[in-house]
């Protein structure tokens, strides 16, 4: 089977299409993507942009079927609706469109995607951990357990909550996902879906060269170099280093905690206020447009002002620090998930491990580079601004390791993703393969699962004990 994209135009407003073909050559890519179509009767573009990686495709593919399509304890068109809540958080009128599709062929009732007032009370009912899942999951409490669970007509059974869970973080960071690689709508999709470009906040003037690569060419090369030094500098320093104190390691994790508040999509902050993105007033324009175009999407969402909290005055409350050692995957959220949801545990514990230990040994043009330093500074500062502590972890790599146009970017994709732009991504590390950059987003979408699903799984456990 050919697997045609008849296109002519990328599944990426990011990346070049012949980029991504050129990664599709692989045998055991087009094994994988022939399977796509035989199983769907298409390939859709994440699955294109994702093919980069194909030992991540594989992975993220089977959990996505096991979740969708095979047995549990809710029914398929209800697992579509929860997908189309999940990603009307953040405006992603691109996955709500593609399961509007899916929830109709399941055999669901039309009259449901009117909005999430026609949707069944108990559906409805989960409003409100979708929007803590999606902004704020510190805030989840095992009372948000308990208020689903709690009996009645309406109550959710405990598998059917830990599928749900899932699902809803699932389809959050592929959200995230979808607008930190500028997925294009498919063709097919109707106007009304998705038709408008994956950035709302359009910049209208991409990067002046309009490639990755050539931006200010020497300087992106000079970047390359001085990361490469900063690594080989810190792996030294590792051997030689006596140890730092507990104190000094909880000092660097708040400090970057802090730092990481002023760090916005607009890169701008005055001495402890945070600008919300200062936009001009054509960018409102456009958002208003935009507002009229998504009411598609926004009718299937409440509260729509409750976003990411970006903590504006200082003395207030950043998220508390959750340590990482007192609930951890391996440990805790890993077996309670076996429990009561035995597959899908083994299958997010393989993908988590793919997406952590995936590496090639190349930094743009260099090779046999060790890199996992860097893939751990970019897992640990996605769980950083989600408030997850690491107290075996130098948080000062982080700060070595990861520009400032960088974070901005992980931070604005981990956190408000529908506030991607194209120049954010061509921003930092001017010098990579596009290749290199999808795999941050399948870093920062699994990243970001993890947190999610932790601060849910401990009010989960805390429910039950």
């Amino acid at each position: 089977i050919k697997v045609s994209q008849q296109l002519g135009r990328s599944p990426s407003a990011f990346i070049p299409l012949e980029e991504i073909l050129q990664g599709g050559v692989e045998s055991s890519l087009r094994q994988l993507l022939i399977e796509a179509f035989v199983s769907a009767g298409r390939v859709d573009n994440i699955t294109m942009v994702m093919g980069l990686h194909p030992q991540y495709l594989s992975s993220f593919w089977k959990t996505q079927y096991l979740l969708l399509r095979m047995d549990g304890p809710l029914p398929y068109h209800k697992r579509h609706y929860i997908a189309i809540m999940a990603a009307a958080r953040h405006q992603c009128s691109y996955l709500v469109g593609l399961h509007m599709g899916e929830f109709l062929r399941a055999g669901g009732n039309p009259a449901w995607l009117q909005g999430l007032h026609c949707a069944p009370q108990k559906l409805r009912n989960l409003n409100e951990i979708n929007k803590l899942l999606a902004h704020r999951p510190w805030l989840i409490t095992k009372d948000h357990i308990e208020a689903l669970l709690k009996t009645g007509e309406n109550s959710w059974s405990l598998a059917e909550l830990v599928q749900a869970l899932v699902l809803l973080t699932h389809y959050h960071s592929l959200a995230s996902f979808v607008f930190g690689c500028g997925i294009n709508p498919e063709e097919d999709q109707d106007g009304g879906q998705s038709s408008q470009p994956p950035s709302p906040h359009g910049d209208s003037s991409p990067p002046s060269d309009g490639s990755v690569g050539g931006s200010g060419g020497k300087d992106a090369m000079q970047e390359v170099e001085m990361l490469m030094e900063k690594m080989k500098l810190l792996q030294e320093n590792q051997l030689e280093e006596e140890g730092v104190t507990q104190e000094e390691m909880e000092t660097r994790f708040e400090l970057e905690k802090t730092e990481s508040l002023l760090v916005t999509p607009s890169g701008l902050a005055l001495s402890g206020v945070t600008l919300h993105p200062s936009q001009p007033l054509r960018c409102y324009l456009l958002d208003i447009a935009e507002h009229s175009l998504q009411s598609n999407v926004l009718c299937f969402v409440e509260d729509p002002e409750f976003g990411y909290k970006d903590f504006t005055r200082r003395g207030e409350q950043a998220p508390p620090t959750f340590r990482a050692q007192d609930y951890t995957w391996e440990d805790h959220g890993y077996s309670l998930i076996n429990r009561l949801y035995p597959d899908v545990g083994q299958l997010l514990d393989e993908k988590f491990q793919v997406v952590y230990n995936l590496t090639y040994n190349t930094i743009a043009m260099h090779c046999g580079v060790d890199t996992s330093m860097l893939r751990r500074a970019i897992w640990n500062y996605v769980h950083c601004v989600f408030g997850i502590r690491y107290d075996d972890y130098d948080y000062g790599e982080v700060n070595q390791l990861l520009e400032r146009s960088l974070k901005i970017y992980i931070k604005t994709v981990a956190c408000y993703p529908e506030k991607t732009t194209k120049r954010m991504y061509a921003q930092f590390w001017r010098h990579f393969k596009h290749s290199e950059k999808v795999h941050i987003n399948l870093l920062l979408l699994e990243a970001r699962m993890q947190a999610a699903l932790l601060y849910a799984l401990r009010a989960v456990t805390r429910y039950m004990t």
